[in-house]
Order: C-alpha cells, then sequence, then structure tokens
C-alpha cells in the first residue's frame, strides 16, 4: 500500500466511529509467567531427576531447575536423553545447572571437577543433551570477597573460563547463567562479568534473596540484572537492623519485605521471556552485616552509596519473622515442602502467575 493509500485507511479507519478505538478497549491481560523451582527448595529428600521431574509434574509448574549434576544417576548421553524425555511427556522445560565454575574460588571443587574449563564443558554438554536453553552456575561465596583484590581476581578467572568455552556455548544454543551467589557479586558486578564475557552466550540467573546478602534491596538487584537475566531462583527476605548493621533471613513468598506486585510487574517489563522460578530456603541460614563496623568495608571497596542508602532504608522497615502457622516442626524435608508449596500457592493466588 502506498503513503496515500495507508492514509486514507487511517482516515476511513478514524470516521468508523469511536467504538473500536484504543481507549475503550479493556486493557490486555499481562502475560502469564512461567512459573517453576529449583530442586535445591526440596535438597532434603535427596530426590533424583526422575522423581523431581514427577514432583514438578504434580505441581503443575512448567520449570524445573535441576541446579546440580548430582541430580543424575548417570551423565551419559542415553540416560539423559531419557531425562528429558520424561520431563517432554510431562510438559516440562528442564534448566540444567551446576556450582562454581571459578577456579580460584574456595567453592570450585578441583578434586572431583578436573580443570575449571573440562567442568563447563561438562556442563554445556549436559546442558544441550536435557533440551536447557541455560547453563546455570557461579562464582563463589562471600569468602571470595576477602582476601588480596577481593572479588576481582576471581571475575576475571571466571571470564578466562567462559571466554575457553564460547564457542562451543554458542554453537549448542545454550547460555551460560551465572547466578549472585551466596554474597559473591552485587549486581553490578555480575552485570560487568557478563560483559565482560560476552551477552551472546552469558547471562545471569537472577537471585533477590542473595541479594540482600550483598547490601542490596531486591528491586535494585532487579533492575540491574534483570536485562542480563536467563533464568531465575526467586525467594523472599526479610532485613532488620541489629546494633552494627543489619540482619537478613530468607522467608517464604509474601512473608518478607519484597514488594512483589512491583517487583513482578518489573519483571514482566524487563525479563519479558524469562520464567519465575522459586529457590525457597526459609527461615534457615540469617546472614549477618555488620556495615557500622569499618572493617566490614574491606569486603565491598567500590560499593556504591545510592545503592546502599536503598538497603538501609530496607533494614530501616524490618521486623522480627517468625514462620507461618501450620509449617511443619518437623522433619526438614517436610518443611522445605511446605515451604515450596506455599510459596508458589501466593505466586498463583496473589500474584497472578
Amino acid at each position: 500500500m502506498n503513503r496515500r493509500g495507508f492514509i486514507g485507511s487511517l482516515a476511513a479507519f478514524g470516521m468508523a466511529g469511536v467504538v473500536g478505538s484504543a481507549s475503550d478497549r479493556p486493557p490486555a491481560s499481562p502475560r502469564k509467567l512461567r512459573l517453576g523451582f529449583d530442586n535445591f527448595s526440596i535438597r532434603d529428600f535427596k530426590w533424583k531427576a526422575p522423581q523431581l521431574i514427577d514432583y514438578a509434574a504434580s505441581l503443575k509448574v512448567e520449570i524445573l531447575l535441576l541446579s546440580d549434576l548430582d541430580v543424575y544417576e548417570s551423565l551419559e548421553p542415553d540416560y539423559l536423553k531419557g531425562i528429558r524425555a520424561r520431563a517432554d511427556a510431562a510438559g516440562i522445560q528442564l534448566h540444567v545447572g551446576t556450582g562454581s565454575i571459578c577456579p580460584t574460588s574456595t567453592s570450585y571443587n578441583a578434586q572431583r571437577w578436573g580443570p575449571a574449563v573440562e567442568h563447563a564443558r561438562l556442563l554445556l554438554r549436559t546442558a544441550q543433551l536435557l533440551g536447557s536453553p541455560v547453563a546455570r552456575c557461579y562464582l563463589g561465596s562471600r569468602r571470595e570477597r576477602e582476601g588480596d583484590g577481593g572479588i576481582y581476581p576471581h571475575i576475571e578467572a571466571t571470564v578466562k573460563v567462559l571466554k575457553a568455552v564460547q564457542g562451543q556455548a554458542e554453537a549448542a544454543g545454550v547460555k551460560f547463567a551465572v547466578e549472585n551467589h551466596a554474597g559473591d557479586m552485587q549486581a553490578w558486578e555480575l552485570a560487568g562479568l557478563i560483559q565482560a564475557a560476552g551477552t551472546s552466550y552469558v547471562g545471569a540467573t537472577l537471585d533477590p534473596g542473595n541479594a540482600v546478602w550483598t547490601l542490596e534491596d531486591p528491586m535494585v538487584n532487579l533492575e540491574l540484572l534483570g536485562p542480563h537475566t536467563v533464568t531465575t531462583g526467586i525467594r523472599d527476605s526479610m532485613v532488620s537492623e541489629t546494633a552494627t548493621g543489619a540482619h537478613a533471613m530468607w522467608t517464604n513468598m509474601g512473608q518478607g519485605q519484597t514488594d512483589w506486585p512491583a517487583y513482578v510487574k518489573r519483571f514482566r517489563e524487563l525479563c519479558p521471556t524469562d520464567a519465575f522460578v522459586l529457590e525457597i530456603i526459609s527461615y534457615k541460614w540469617g546472614s549477618e552485616m555488620p556495615y557500622l563496623q569499618p572493617a566490614f568495608w574491606d569486603r565491598f571497596p567500590r560499593a556504591r552509596a545510592s545503592e546502599f542508602a536503598r538497603f538501609v532504608a530496607l533494614a530501616k522497615g524490618g521486623s522480627e519473622v517468625q514462620p507461618p502457622p501450620g509449617r511443619p516442626a518437623g522433619p526438614e524435608p517436610a518443611q522445605q515442602k511446605f515451604d515450596l508449596e506455599e510459596s508458589l500457592r501466593y505466586c498463583r493466588e496473589v500474584l497472578g502467575i
């Protein structure tokens, strides 16, 4: 159609009246997010991949993140193809992962995995065989922020490992999904790692719960990592002030401070194709951040004041948190199952996911 014809058609549309105008149409419903969970949420069951797939199917989720390689009874191709077929039959997409791929990290198990580059290659092969678009991994933990150079030599070492397998990742169509993990990197540091390695084959595993271990408001973490996100590990947190700084505790969804309606709205904008994968680790492993003690800042020499101010405001609004009524007193596997299923229910019934 030429320009005159297009304008004429537009005019004819306008003359047709306002019945079909955009202003009178009901707003479109937000796109439904794919919901899933990380097997670490129910770690104490020690289930292998087949049992985890069956459980995921019973919960009617779309995504199952198998975040370690120990869930497979074998890493041989025939076995993994069978696991993929089982997931496909259940209508579940698998996201594949492992632990640290940083050879200088205290979290890296060289005795078990050998050179970190070979471990990264094994992860890629596993992801490809299972049809996973992502290969979740991480650098280390807060321990890597200590010592000479702090976190930055470890970031450089991780980038070298990733670059060594770039060709294999791009050929496989799999993106490494590096997590902000256990207090290792702030969001801006992880974003820098991703950009240094290359965004064509490296993205982020977005974890708002781990954000509070690095003095970050989960919303700040989302703003910085959302554009790089390829998978997620979502949970709620409660941050409260202490005499020396702040304390953080992870909670079930909706039991902490995160403004989930606002978070989900922004998540849809920044991560329009990504899944909402829960990694629930509730009422366990609280973290102390004594930022009123000068020595603490040796771990965060390049922390950004405006982002830290958001975290302080979060801590000022916090309070003591207790497990919800009805949570089993024990054993721990029963607690983990309750926490995950309650969190999935919250996502569906309250957040509309």
